[in-house]
């Protein structure tokens, strides 16, 4: 093949590129959730969706997973149970995940007793 040859197949092949990226065409098998433009995160050694789930203690967990605070439940993709212990009978305060759990308690926090 002259060079010519080669410049149009690379040029060609760059433009189907872009249009499966512009439609969203998946390029593995059907079943599998990884598109070609589609972001993912890694989680452990796992890939997956950061729109459908979450990593929490390196495992993929569903957004919509809840967990028990003491007597709260919270979203562990969103939110984290945190140690409190400035009264006796409220032991936890869930805070917006990504907060310091040593910083001081703000509106959006929910105080949880301890579950006896």
């Amino acid at each position: 093949m002259t060079p010519r040859c080669y410049i149009l197949t690379l040029s060609m092949a760059l433009c189907i590129i872009s249009l499966l990226c512009a439609l969203g065409a998946p390029v593995s098998p059907t079943g599998a959730h990884l598109m070609l433009c589609q972001a993912h995160s890694r989680c452990g050694g796992k890939l997956y969706d950061p729109q459908q789930h979450c990593c929490y203690d390196d495992a993929v967990v569903t957004l919509s997973r809840t967990q028990k605070c003491g007597n709260c439940t919270f979203r562990v993709c969103f939110e984290q149970c945190c140690p409190w212990s400035l009264r006796p009978q409220e032991a936890f305060v869930v805070k917006v995940r990504g907060q310091g759990c040593s910083l001081a308690r703000t509106l959006g926090d929910r105080v949880c007793s301890s579950v006896s």
